[in-house]
């Protein structure tokens, strides 16, 4: 699979969470009925199954008997999915939902629902009984993006790492040889202070080999490196191009801080906020760019349902661009001669009457979809990339609230 395929299938899973996610967080259970199972994926599914059998029996002990009846309800239905899998969960783990959630009108609904291979591994197995679905470990997945690589240093020690997402992962150490600046006696000061660079010098290239032993093999997958510590240390490192050439072009910034333990490491992160920000965006401004300017000075853009859908059909579209807060439904109807019209419905609202433009009839609903799945399933069929759009800078936020989300950067002029 070519990288912006990859890309694209990593974006499309994350929306497919997400829109899970926002379905669970509006899920209430009357009582503490809501199972979640977060089960890792070195658990063996035996295991599982065999907790979930001691829940069971011990929830025969909840007095209300409604309760009891969901609780037992929802671990005999987690039971009956498991039996779909084999020894070990998929890669990463796996997170089993199920429970009676209020449908209105004093009426439940039993529902089941099962996230395989989430954004990061599940670390640790765990079972929640409440009112509402735990989902708050799997919104920290979905908010973590990127990878980065982080060294502190200063002249007596030095760190580096990773931050995953928002997980600091300190990997290597490393303390100098360096010498106070108070001399030994019998020295002179010129030897002294030879005696002194060098040292320095040799940590210097030791804190660039930790860098790049750990960092070059990654190189293609960071999105940057953060260098931290005291001036004038950090600034002599960078400057003198210690680190893998291909690891310097990475560099981000450099950014005072105090510590150079792994401590620092959580410093550095913290200094360098605005950057990983911004770096997280640029490639989201960089599409949008590109799509302003097309629409513009030229006829090479597309924007709304209609349009777009119709371009994507041609395959005139090159990538499709989706703002990933969009929450919508395409509906399809039809008239009674023949006409077929396409709307968007907000996710959670019920399909509203139509009339046919054309001819003024009443049209029915033949069809109702997600519209990023709906286009996201011509897209693939015409070969288009697809990309989601932050809302977090200014123009992400005109793509959602001007474009209804929808828009495309287009091949060749179309006229439509």
């Amino acid at each position: 699979m070519s990288t912006d395929a990859e890309a694209t299938s990593e974006d499309r899973r994350k929306y497919e969470f997400r829109k899970v996610l926002e379905e669970l967080e509006e899920f209430e259970g009357s009582g503490t009925q809501l199972v979640t199972i977060y089960i890792p994926e070195d658990r063996q599914i035996s295991d599982v199954v065999a907790h979930v059998t001691q829940e069971h029996s011990e929830a025969a002990n909840i007095k209300s008997k409604q309760t009891r009846t969901n609780v037992q309800d929802a671990l005999t239905s987690i039971k009956d999915r498991l039996r779909y899998y084999d020894t070990y969960p998929p890669e990463n783990g796996m997170v089993i939902f199920s429970g009676a959630i209020d449908a209105g009108g004093g009426q439940t609904e039993m529902i089941t629902r099962t996230l395989e291979s989430p954004p990061d591994p599940v670390e640790s197995f765990r079972y929640h009984c409440d009112s509402d679905f735990l989902i708050e470990p799997l919104e920290h997945m979905m908010a973590d993006s990127g990878l980065f690589g982080l060294i502190v240093l200063d002249r007596r020690e030095a760190n580096v790492g990773w931050l995953k997402g928002k997980r600091v992962e300190p990997v290597k150490s490393a303390s100098s040889l360096v010498p106070g600046k108070q001399r030994k006696g019998g020295q002179s000061a010129q030897r002294f202070a030879r005696l002194r660079l060098e040292a320095i010098d040799n940590f210097y290239q030791e804190v660039a080999e930790m860098a790049d032993d750990l960092m070059v093999p990654k190189r293609h997958e960071l999105d940057g490196i953060l260098v931290g510590g005291p001036s004038p240390t950090k600034d002599e490192f960078l400057d003198g191009d210690y680190l893998h050439h291909e690891l310097q072009d990475k560099v981000l910034g450099k950014f005072d801080i105090a510590y150079t333990d792994e401590s620092g490491l959580y410093d550095l992160v913290d200094a360098g906020q605005e950057a990983l920000a911004d770096q997280e965006l640029v490639e989201d401004k960089e599409q949008m760019e590109e799509f302003f300017e097309n629409l513009h000075t030229g006829g090479e853009a597309t924007y709304g349902l209609g349009p777009t859908r119709e371009n994507l059909i041609m395959g005139s579209v090159d990538r499709l661009l989706l703002s990933e807060d969009l929450t919508e439904d395409v509906v399809v109807y039809e008239c009674p001669n023949g006409h077929t019209e396409y709307e968007t419905v907000e996710r959670r609202h019920n399909t509203t009457d139509h009339e046919c433009s054309e001819c003024g009839e009443a049209a029915e609903v033949q069809e109702r979809e997600d519209v990023v799945d709906h286009l996201m399933e011509i897209a693939d069929q015409r070969g288009t990339e697809t990309k989601f759009i932050s809302t977090d800078f200014e123009k992400g936020e005109q793509l959602l609230n001007a474009f209804g989300g929808i828009a495309g950067i287009l091949r060749y002029e179309t006229g439509v």
